[in-house]
């Protein structure tokens, strides 16, 4: 039988009308009548993560075929877990509700930390990491606790938003890895709330915050020395934190080794930006192509500036890829990991 053969201008025309029918019905699902796009906040109001949702619901809107609108609800609870089985197993899966979801959760998935945690972040539609900024763990200037070194000789109270957050992993992963004498008080609602109790002396410290969110939300913190950084994690140092030491560059045991790899990837999960599941591919690619325009635009560079904001991005494949190298490592460093991660009654206030 002779092969069928199609002229290569026919081919490409096609294509070139594929794509155009596909932003067509993309341009007219978001155009209808009272359609409105939301960002669900796992914080409170205040914080990085409150105020990175609001910029971007500033600006997306008019970069998406349609324009649509778009509106903020906050849903603060569990270290960010409400706000992810919101997205995950109650909102529209249509492409209208997005969410910048919490730091920790994936770690949380890899390792079966939290039964109230429903959803599975591999289903989630992942648009962009808005910035990847290592985590740090600080403490205010008037605690006893000013290095590393003290911080294995006393104990030192942290503030955490609960089950789920990064603000509880990494000071017990730190306990157990590290020798420190971390102390959890959790239930505070969201950033904001920890910084208060620092300030008025009801904590220590603060479990975990990303050196872009500090420098953002509270810019007199690092420089003025308000607040003193004691450890940092991720892949490499941030230039902004000086002599801070990063995890993976300190003597840990041979065995604890491929475990502080882990956490350190984990880290770089930065602020994640995902839609819901089961989204038509062809909306997933306009919200992707949407926030990647808007992050040139000088509008939003100049609204960026002026909260004092910072945007790293990671595309949104590479961002599902992380996520699935994270929640698909090998089992024996994810047992391993869970056991040093869970704080025990004494790390508890």
């Amino acid at each position: 039988m002779a092969a069928l053969t199609f002229p290569v201008g026919l081919v490409a025309l096609t294509f070139s009308a594929g794509i155009v029918l596909a932003q067509d019905s993309v341009a007219n699902f978001y155009s209808g009548p009272g359609k409105q796009m939301k960002i669900v906040v796992r914080t409170t109001a205040g914080g990085d993560y409150d105020s990175l949702s609001r910029v971007i619901a500033r600006h997306l809107g008019r970069h998406i075929p349609g324009t649509p609108s778009i509106v903020v609800l906050n849903m603060p609870g569990g270290g960010g877990i409400v706000a992810a089985n919101y997205l995950g197993e109650v909102a529209p899966r249509d492409g209208t509700v997005l969410s910048i979801v919490g730091q920790g959760l994936v770690v949380d998935q890899a390792l079966g930390l939290s039964p109230q945690f429903k959803t599975d972040l591999r289903n989630f539609n992942w648009i962009s990491n808005v910035v990847f900024s290592n985590p740090v763990l600080c403490v205010w200037h008037t605690s006893d606790t000013k290095t590393l070194s003290d911080a294995r000789r006393r104990p030192t109270t942290l503030g955490t938003t609960g089950a789920g957050s990064v603000s509880v992993q990494f000071p017990t992963f730190y306990n157990n890895v590290l020798g420190t004498k971390f102390k959890l008080v959790a239930g505070y609602p969201g950033g904001q709330e920890i910084n208060l109790a620092m300030e008025r002396g009801e904590v220590e410290g603060r479990g975990s915050n990303t050196y872009a969110s500090y420098m953002s939300s509270t810019p007199d913190y690092l420089p003025k020395k308000l607040l003193i950084p004691l450890i940092q994690i991720g892949m490499e140092k941030e230039s902004g934190l000086g002599d801070t030491p990063l995890l993976r560059e300190l003597p840990v045991a041979p065995e604890h080794k491929e475990l502080v790899e882990f956490m350190s990837k984990g880290a770089t999960m930065g602020r994640p930006l995902a839609t819901s599941p089961a989204v038509p591919m062809e909306r997933v690619s306009a919200l992707r192509s949407a926030f990647d325009a808007m992050v040139k635009d000088p509008e939003f560079l100049a609204d960026v500036e002026k909260q004092r904001l910072e945007v790293r991005p990671m595309s949104g494949a590479d961002l599902e890829t992380l996520v699935r190298e994270i929640i698909g490592a090998p089992d024996h460093v994810k047992e391993r990991v869970k056991a040093f991660i869970e704080p025990g009654p004494n790390e508890k206030l």
